[in-house]
């Protein structure tokens, strides 16, 4: 067995609770080092963990015990200290999307040298997205022709007491929870060629309903209903919908559709839930055992399957997922077909891991 592997961490919110939950008790890893903007908090965090200090970010991107920097800044740092990491010879894992502009993200990838560069969502590494996957590559639905994959909801302004970053340049429905369907559709149809888009604006103002501020107007400044179509490297066609104007929906996550079957994808928010299939000429729906992925797994599933060898939450794929949201909003802006620029190949489907066995070393 040998060394841990060594993370240190630069940003301390609320996600990052999860991850720490899940890192720490990994054999394979050790957390040596925390930074935040708040060095109060990196100070409490970092007392919280065997032999893990507080440190500034520069002093982390230069610590040699830091191998890998675990990215759970704002979208709009992870630019920024993506690539300070990598120009310090370190890998680094971030949090969704992998940069805030596509640009960004394809100078980081161009720039990252030896280094491996991760990113977010790692929930589709989970028992949900990859039983899909491996019904669909079974054959057991025939040729894929088409998916379906919905998320909508009222507006976070609902409950979130500081909702304005929703509504401003980098938020929305689609850059907030496109990454996980999106990256989920990426496995279970493969790359995306081209796509179409429309999109609105239905109000400009939203009343803030809880925390201090409630009952405060913030301006709308991004369309927050978003839907489109995506045409799949092998032809199939994958219809979406994001939206902040819906009250529910009784749609399933996402939905896949082939010549002999149909497959009910569970919540790719989420690493388990129910996979159901309904086989031509077969009644109803028929629920399927997990038979892939990781099980019971968390957040920073991703970050564990790199230094286990295998790095299925690479960049490549996290950077073809922004380009395709990118280019998705661009296309609903002037109403024209966008051909993507990136491609990516299909990670490795994730055999069955039961917990005792990837939270070993």
């Amino acid at each position: 067995m040998g060394d841990p592997h060594g993370v240190g961490i630069v940003g301390l919110g609320v996600i990052s609770g999860t991850y720490l939950e899940t890192l720490t008790s990994h054999p394979g890893i050790r957390i040596v080092a925390v930074a935040d903007l708040d060095h109060e908090r990196a100070i409490t965090v970092a007392a919280g963990i065997a032999g893990c200090r507080a440190l500034s970010v520069a002093e982390l991107l230069a610590d040699p015990e830091v191998a890998t920097v675990l990215n759970l800044t704002i979208p709009a740092a992870h630019a920024e200290i993506a690539r300070a990491a990598v120009a310090a010879g370190k890998n680094v894992y971030g949090e969704k999307p992998l940069t805030a502009a596509f640009a960004d993200g394809v100078d980081l990838l161009a720039t990252r040298g030896d280094a491996w560069v991760g990113a977010a969502p790692d929930t589709v590494l989970g028992t949900g997205v990859q039983t899909a996957r491996a019904v669909v590559d079974s054959g057991a639905i025939g040729r894929p022709l088409s998916a379906v994959a919905t998320w909508v909801a009222p507006g976070h302004e609902l409950w979130h007491p500081q909702p304005d970053f929703y509504y401003r340049a980098g938020g929305g429905p689609l850059l907030d929870m496109g990454p996980y369907y999106v990256t989920s559709l990426v496995h279970l149809l493969g790359p995306v060629v081209s796509v179409v888009g429309a999109s609105s604006r239905p109000r400009t103002v939203r009343t803030i309903g809880s925390g201090p501020r409630a009952g405060e107007e913030i301006p709308v400044e991004v369309d927050t209903h978003v839907t489109g179509v995506l045409t799949h490297a092998g032809g199939a066609l994958s219809t979406v919908t994001f939206s902040f104007d819906a009250v529910a929906t009784g749609a399933s996550p996402i939905e896949v559709h082939g010549e002999l079957g149909s497959v009910s994808v569970p919540d790719p928010n989420l690493f388990d839930g129910e996979v159901r299939v309904s086989a031509l000429g077969t009644p109803g729906w028929t629920p399927i055992a997990a038979r892939a992925g990781y099980a019971d797994a968390a957040r920073g599933i991703g970050l564990i399957d790199f230094v286990r060898g295998h790095g299925r939450a690479d960049g490549a794929l996290g950077l073809h997922v922004l380009e395709i949201m990118t280019e998705l909003l661009n296309a609903a802006a002037d109403g024209a077909r966008h051909d993507l620029t990136t491609t990516v190949e299909r990670p490795d489907l994730v055999p069955l891991t039961p917990a005792t066995e990837w939270r070993t070393p």
